[in-house]
């Protein structure tokens, strides 16, 4: 089984597309866990994992965390702690910095990470020029499931997520991207999951992007790795189901 561990299913335009790509991936035997970003989004997850059977995240992306007042957060905050048992892990969540810092950021991720940590599942942490930030906050909070998702940061801060022994997804841009290719170096094979960030990513750089290219993930770690397909397929399966426990 190819698992993509990150996507959006949400953003796929059509109903009828949606189900396409998940009769797709199942025809491929390919799993994914999309993750939600917003409330409507999040509503959409809980629909899709009882008409689909998929695997999802709830969870607030930072950008939308700015545009919602606190009561609106808290009310969205007991939502997924009611749903807690019909959903895979908290995500997507995190940081982004790329329009300056944000205290309010920083306030609703130490939240998200509490939540997760409350219900014990899995954590997908999105970190743009937020890297060493979320970083420090995570280790601050003593997290142990943590998915660093489509993470830019440079080598050494690599080297300090695998000391804690989160796991790294791997975009399929790793395609033509060296420095996710650089990732699958120094990282330990035990530590490392793939994604596509649906409809985000495309390993041929087209739009728009959908679960079933994660393969291409898959290929790059193979091949930086020195190892057959069937036993990156194993091994990261075997990864996904330490961290998600199933």
């Amino acid at each position: 089984m190819f698992i993509d561990v990150h996507c959006h299913l949400d953003l796929v335009e059509k109903e009828t597309d949606i189900e396409k790509v998940v009769k797709e991936c199942k025809k491929n035997k390919i799993n994914f866990v999309s993750d939600g970003t917003n409330v409507e989004s999040n509503r959409k997850m809980l629909e899709y994992a009882k008409k689909y059977n998929v695997s999802v995240c709830l969870g607030i992306y930072p950008e939308h965390v700015m545009e919602m007042n606190d009561k609106e957060l808290k009310d969205e905050f007991d939502f997924i702690l009611k749903n807690n048992g019909k959903i895979s892990g908290i995500g997507e969540v995190g940081m982004d910095f790329v329009k300056g810092k944000e205290a309010k950021q920083e306030k609703y991720f130490r939240e998200f990470i509490k939540l997760a940590k409350k219900i014990d599942k899995p954590i997908t942490v999105h970190s743009r020029k937020a890297e060493k930030e979320c970083i420090e906050i995570l280790e601050d909070l003593k997290v142990k499931k943590v998915i660093m998702h489509y993470f830019s940061g440079n080598m050494n801060l690599v080297k300090r997520i695998i000391d804690n022994g989160w796991f790294l997804s791997i975009p399929t841009c790793v395609k033509y991207s060296e420095h996710f290719q650089k990732v699958i170096e120094i990282v330990p094979v035990e530590l490392l999951l793939c994604e596509t960030d649906s409809p985000y990513s495309h390993p041929d750089r087209k739009f728009p992007n959908n679960p079933n290219n994660v393969i291409e993930s898959y290929k790059m770690v193979a091949e930086i790795k020195k190892m057959k397909l069937k036993d990156v397929e194993k091994q990261l399966e075997k990864n996904f189901k330490r961290l998600f426990g199933r």
